[in-house]
């Protein structure tokens, strides 16, 4: 048996998780698949994290380049996340000829390209489950499991604030600036929470999974933003009145003209598995022609969670070098890059909330603008006045084309009748997802 010599660098959350999985579980790693897994070096800029996970002088280093230069070392596993150093860590170990193992969606969601062609050009490998959706294993079906299908759609709950966050204002009829300082509170939401609540972390996620699935360069400066600050309780009200439920999706759906992917709150039916997705929780829903809808559920975040998927990568590569084999070096990424759609091709229904005049005329001059901009209504409804002398309209489109959309809230704005556009939320056409289906 050949031992597999492991660097880790970054000790926090996700690294502290990872250093006692191996720890904790070595001996049943040997036992049962026969291959003994050793920390030989860890680096961190705190002496505290080696003292708290019982490191030995040996094992710890402040200096990442202790890792990646020491000539035993298999595998680094980098968990600092961002772009520098981490950058420089792939590179240099690529370069020595070690695979890698990240959770770093930030660094990946712009560079799976450029980090694929390097560890190709090097002999080696790098595997990235936990930087898609932390614990849920859906990066090795995307590249193993599923290789039988064209994939055709991915979509999910792929940040588990933003679905915290909104499931309480569900369940609760709170608003969001009030949840959001109760989840911050709690620690279910950082001090700056942009990342999450403004849609990037979903973002850089359907960038490594829409890539990983179409296989094509998808970048998360590709994927169509939009977070839920928006997101008031009426929303949320309303859409129960309507049969749906409020929730950001990340969406990535292969069409004829190119890649469409996207992150935003979005209506989907209740009926629908996600929907139903509640609290701090992951799932990602893939469509492939021959298996058809599948979904992926699980904890998208947490020390432990994400510690498995990167153990699990870690071992992928550990088991043929414990065998005196190497790994399969990374393939050479892309070999056609499908065009990437703007958000303005989106044809689906909308949600549109008005804060509007109390006054005779206004709900006509709100449905002229939309048809005059080729909006077909289907649903309008009228809400109790405040007393401020306004009152409310909620109108739900058929489907449209989003320029046509942009061109009519505009108008809509500029109304002198219409004190503002208080909401617009796509209403996601679920049925379009499982088109190319094959049918049994």
């Amino acid at each position: 048996m050949r031992t597999i010599n492991i660097g880790l660098v970054g000790l926090g959350t996700v690294g502290g998780g990872v250093a006692r999985l191996i720890m904790n579980h070595h001996d049943d790693y040997v036992k049962n698949y026969g291959i003994d897994l050793h920390l030989k070096k860890c680096c961190s800029l705190y002496q505290s994290d080696a003292d708290r996970l019982g490191l030995s002088a040996d094992q710890f280093t402040t200096d990442w380049h202790d890792v990646v230069s020491d000539p035993d070392i298999d595998i680094v596993i980098e968990l600092i996340g961002g772009t520098h150093p981490a950058m420089d860590i792939f590179e240099e170990s690529f370069k020595s000829g070690k695979h890698v193992v990240s959770a770093n969606k930030a660094l990946l969601g712009r560079n799976t390209e450029h980090l694929a062609r390097l560890a190709a050009e090097n002999g080696v490998s790098f595997r990235c489950e936990a930087a898609a959706a932390g614990g849920i294993p859906v990066v090795h079906a995307l590249e193993h499991e599923l290789n039988g299908n064209e994939i055709l759609t991915i979509a999910g709950i792929m940040n588990g604030t933003t679905n915290y966050i909104l499931s309480r204002m569900k369940h609760e009829g709170s608003d969001f600036a009030e949840v959001l300082a109760d989840a911050q509170a709690l620690g279910y939401a950082e001090a700056d929470p942009s990342a999450d609540v403004d849609g990037f972390d979903a973002a850089s996620k359907i960038a490594i999974l829409g890539s990983m699935g179409f296989r094509t360069r998808i970048t998360t400066d590709d994927v169509y933003m939009q977070g839920i600050r928006d997101i008031s309780a009426a929303d949320i009200e309303v859409a129960e009145e309507l049969g749906c439920t409020i929730k950001l999706l990340a969406i990535a759906r292969k069409t004829d003209t190119g890649v469409d992917v996207r992150v935003h709150p979005t209506m989907i039916p209740n009926g629908h598995p996600l929907a139903s997705v509640d609290g701090a929780m992951n799932a990602v829903y893939v469509v492939g022609d021959a298996v058809g809808e599948t979904m992926f559920y699980g904890a998208g975040a947490g020390s432990f969670p994400t510690a498995s998927a990167v153990v699990g990568d870690v071992f992928a590569l550990a088991e043929p070098i414990s065998q005196g084999q190497k790994p399969l070096p990374e393939a050479e990424p892309f070999s056609v890059n499908r065009p990437i759609r703007t958000i303005d091709n989106l044809h689906t229904r909308y949600y549109i909330r008005l804060t509007v005049e109390d006054q005779l005329g206004t709900l006509a001059a709100s449905t002229r603008i939309l048809t005059d901009n080729n909006i077909s209504i289907s649903n309008i409804r009228q809400l109790e006045g405040t007393g401020d002398g306004t009152c409310t309209l909620v109108f739900v489109t058929h489907s449209a084309l989003e320029a046509d959309l942009k061109k009519a809230v505009e108008a809509l704005a500029a109304d002198d009748s219409i004190r503002e556009v208080a909401s617009v939320i796509r209403v996601e056409d679920i049925d379009k997802w499982t088109e190319g289906v094959f049918a049994n």
